[in-house]
């Protein structure tokens, strides 16, 4: 039985965490932490309830956990990251707004064996529009990416699309220019440049997570669009590498890395 913690366990991502690590039935939620909700009782999904605390370091003593599931905000990360994997307590994050070299130094902190695995998307789906769109750079290297979320998101551009950038910066063969820059009307019309790569950030209500990624060519264009309708889209994922964690140690970034990739 995997012993999970999950803190932010009362915002939208972290409830939806609880009730899908409960109804595994090779894991357990053992402690739900959120200092905003302390004492406020969480469904399990299946009528039963876990009562939300506020002191991860308490929560981890008390109930010998094996990983902690962090999706709270960038302003609280870091410090529930440095509690956990100073006990030896493998970390799965979906909180992004870190950079990578914070959590490679982060990852160091933590005694040999223990993983900080990192995602920026968990959904299934998300995972393989962005390997399509790092395959897609290879031969066709005019591209922009178009990411939009709800407008409580706490960073721009999302961690998706920098780590879709990322990954095309690494297939493509050439960088292309990006004209347009130099005749701006309004600053920032053409986007924020990441690796070369050109991205616009939309943050409206009535929005979860999405992501469409632009390439054109000559007498043609590609479309790639991955769309989270539901935070329950996320859940899948988030299970598979709480499942798989604990078979790697140090930094690992991306859910590709535990589908074979």
């Amino acid at each position: 039985m995997i012993r999970v913690i999950v803190t932010g366990a009362a915002g939208k991502m972290g409830q939806e965490v609880v009730k899908a690590v409960s109804a595994e039935a090779d894991m357990e939620v053992v402690a739900a932490v959120d200092p905003a909700s302390a004492g406020q009782a969480l469904s399990d999904g299946s009528g039963g309830t876990i009562v939300a605390t506020a002191d991860l370091a308490a929560a981890i003593a008390s109930s010998n956990a094996d990983v902690m599931v962090d999706f709270t905000h960038p302003s609280v990360v870091e410090g529930n990251l440095r509690v956990a994997l100073a006990a030896g307590v493998d970390c799965v994050v979906g909180t992004t707004g870190l950079s990578i070299e914070l959590l490679e130094a982060l990852a160091l902190t933590a005694p040999e064996g223990t993983c900080l695995f990192m995602a920026p998307n968990f959904a299934i789906g998300a995972v393989l529009m962005m390997r399509f769109a790092a395959d897609a750079a290879r031969f066709m290297p005019h591209v922009e990416i178009i990411e939009l979320h709800h407008d409580r998101k706490a960073d721009a551009p999302s961690g998706t699309a920098l780590r879709t950038a990322s990954l095309i910066a690494q297939t493509r063969r050439e960088v292309p220019d990006a004209p347009g820059r130099e005749t701006e009307i309004a600053e920032g019309a053409r986007g924020a440049l990441v690796e070369d790569v050109t991205i616009h950030s939309v943050r409206l209500p009535g929005l979860v997570a999405h992501q469409e990624v632009l390439f054109g060519g000559q007498g043609q264009t590609l479309s790639l669009r991955h769309d989270s309708i539901d935070r329950t889209s996320f859940m899948p994922g988030v299970v598979l590498a709480v499942r798989e964690v604990g078979a790697y140690s140090g930094l690992v970034i991306g859910l590709e890395r535990l589908m074979g990739e």
